[in-house]
């Protein structure tokens, strides 16, 4: 048995990473014992526990970039975090720390070095994050998801890795018939899908708003993932057009579904995204998010754009051009069967294995 602790948060795309690596170690070895570090009122207090789990979270907190003042309590905030954190090492006494970026990794990372417990980095993007760069310099490994790295990381620490991502999206060719019962669209028909991250994006929301019947007449049909705020104005927009070719969702479970229905996609850039549509070999249009932390969803966007894998489309564009930008691309078959195919070669499927298999290798000695 080994004991590990995995720590960080804060969005879906640290969350479910971290998870996948801890199903992985348990995959190896039912009896790994893997204990979650996390920050309170941070979304990976409750995704963690539902995922079977057990979680400990820190008062900490990032910088309040838009009310300064609010940032007064943050040295005591990193204070608390650490002592707790060192009381959390000295209970659990883990053979490894695994950071995988977001507030609560920093404090962990930063005790178990001092208390001699060897660490392990997982970076998603491809601009890494300011809490990963600060502790990637005693760290043992860094699994990355892109290439050159090096200008953030040593380079011989640097194992290439790829990014976890959800199983059921490596098997969606064979469920492209479920998939149009499921949201009720024509098979015969080509299929857009939107995304824009599990809380919606705003601009890309409105382009296809103002754009939906564009897309209808130039016989599309849309899968829709609108997120919270937008879903009201969505449902009206659909109602108003009286048409059954736009299915329209908050939020979309399926996943798996969603892609294998769709022939093209609109997504944001985060990595978790572009790790997803590498693995389901999609045409894509990526409209990063422009106040990303060092706009990182750019540099991720662009490792595909640099490779001809994916278009990008910038988000103050994205109101003029995205959908005649679909419409162009859902024409022109030999450019999308190029972009299926760029984007196949960049798809990481054993990221999790890959992993959870040189937190091992660390814990032995390797």
């Amino acid at each position: 048995m080994k004991k590990i602790i995995i720590s960080g948060g804060g969005t879906g795309g640290h969350i479910y990473p971290a998870v996948a690596i801890a199903n992985e170690l348990k995959a190896i070895d039912s009896t790994n014992e893997i204990l979650f570090v996390g920050a309170e009122g941070k979304m990976e207090m409750e995704k963690v526990p539902k995922a079977g789990y057990k979680i400990i979270g820190l008062p900490i907190a990032g910088i309040n970039r838009s009310n300064m003042l609010a940032n007064l309590g943050l040295p005591i905030k990193l204070i608390k975090s650490l002592w707790k954190t060192y009381r959390v090492i000295k209970d659990f006494k883990p053979d490894v720390a695994i950071g995988v970026g977001g507030y609560a990794s920093g404090p962990t990372l930063i005790m178990a070095n001092f208390l001699g417990v060897p660490t392990l980095i997982q970076e998603q993007n491809s601009f890494a994050g300011v809490t990963n760069k600060f502790v990637a310099k005693k760290a043992q490994k860094i699994c990355v998801a892109y290439p050159n790295m090096e200008q953030f990381f040593p380079k011989e620490k640097i194992v290439m890795t790829g990014n976890p991502v959800r199983k059921d999206i490596l098997e969606t060719a064979s469920k492209r018939e479920q998939a149009f019962k499921h949201f009720g669209l024509d098979p015969e028909r080509k299929t857009l899908l939107v995304i824009g991250g599990s809380q919606g994006a705003r601009t890309i929301n409105e382009a296809i708003f103002a754009g939906l019947n564009d897309l209808i007449s130039n016989d599309l049909q849309v899968i829709w993932q609108t997120g919270k705020l937008f879903i009201d104005k969505a449902k009206q927009a659909v109602e108003s057009l009286q048409t059954q070719r736009v299915f329209v969702s908050d939020f979309i479970y399926e996943m798996d579904l969603a892609y294998a229905a769709a022939d093209l996609v609109v997504s944001r850039a985060g990595a978790l995204s572009v790790s997803e549509l590498c693995l389901a070999e999609k045409p894509s249009i990526l409209v990063p998010l422009p106040t990303a932390a060092e706009d990182h969803q750019t540099q991720n966007a662009m490792s595909l754009v640099n490779v001809k894998a994916a278009w990008l489309v910038k988000d103050a564009e994205a109101r003029d051009i995205l959908v005649d930008d679909v419409i162009k691309l859902a024409d022109n078959k030999a450019e999308m069967q190029q972009l299926s195919q760029n984007i196949k070669t960049l798809a990481k499927p054993n990221a999790g294995k890959e992993i959870a298999s040189e937190v091992l290798k660390i814990i032995n000695g390797q």
